[in-house]
């Protein structure tokens, strides 16, 4: 709104004066050029059609001829083209008194309207076969369901999410370098940690004890099999000790075995004296 319009030399001069007359502290309608407003201007200008609203925009002649058909509900096939071109024709002249330029793009297809209800009067051309001619009207029903086609395409495009519109695109930097970079461990950080997966270690240690399968009828072969051939064995000479007290024990058991059976003689010279171990003599 231009509010600088210039005022008469009286008028100024006595609204400067009742100005400097208002109290202070009163609210300004508006300012002008930095400067309070406080009563309207008398000779403001407002042009006869700033106020004026069209309710009903439309995109073309086609889209206001597919408006004025779908809206009284007409068969698209068979306009009836008498009450179609009377409502065109009325907003055609409506926007004709305020804009000329653009009820020009309308008055072709009044003029198109016009001629072919001008064609629908007259009697029917026939053709060569003796058949009736074409509608008029084929050719304006082919253009208005191409039309209403497109913008029902049109429309459902513009419900699909825009970008800006109904979401944006989430940017991340991400900082990339061409040599990898590796965290800086000291020599005591990784002693320590060593330490503690030790410590850890320790708590969870599980010791698995296996019953291990030992037979006193093959030690008893194997204590004859070393007394083969010999005379007398010193008694420790006949246990293993690197396999462990299970297997000394089932060894001393087959050696009693043994000598109950009468197989082999364990003899001792004298108290404390070594104890020595042979086969049982069997006369032939």
């Amino acid at each position: 709104m231009a509010l600088a319009a210039p005022l008469p030399a009286d008028e100024g001069a006595a609204g400067v004066a009742d100005a400097e007359r208002l109290p202070v502290d009163r609210v300004a309608l508006a300012r002008l050029y930095g400067e309070p407003l406080f009563r309207m201007p008398t000779d403001l200008y407002i042009p006869p059609d700033a106020l004026e609203v069209f309710l009903e925009a439309f995109e073309g002649p086609l889209d206001l001829l597919l408006y004025l058909i779908r809206k009284q509900n007409f068969n698209i096939l068979d306009i009836p083209l008498a009450d179609v071109t009377r409502q065109y024709l009325a907003y055609v002249d409506q926007i004709r008194n305020h804009n000329l330029e653009l009820a020009s793009e309308y008055l072709l297809m009044a003029a198109m309207l016009i001629e072919i209800k001008s064609r629908m009067l007259l009697p029917p051309k026939k053709t060569d076969d003796g058949s009736e001619g074409p509608d008029p009207r084929a050719e304006l029903v082919r253009r208005l369901l191409e039309y209403e086609q497109m913008k029902l395409a049109a429309a459902r495009l513009d419900q699909l999410p825009v970008l800006g519109r109904d979401f944006l695109r989430a940017q991340v930097h991400i900082e990339q370098a061409l040599a990898p970079r590796f965290p800086d461990v000291h020599v005591a950080d990784l002693q320590a940690a060593w330490m503690d997966i030790v410590q850890r270690a320790r708590l969870n240690q599980h010791h698995r004890i296996s019953r291990e399968q030992l037979s006193v009828r093959e030690h008893m072969t194997i204590v004859l099999r070393t007394l083969s051939g010999r005379r007398f064995v010193e008694f420790h000479e006949l246990f293993d000790t690197t396999r462990g007290t299970p297997v000394l024990v089932v060894t001393f058991i087959a050696m009693l075995e043994l000598a109950r059976e009468h197989l082999l003689e364990i003899t001792q010279a004298e108290a404390f004296a070594p104890i020595y171990v042979r086969l049982a003599y069997r006369p032939a």
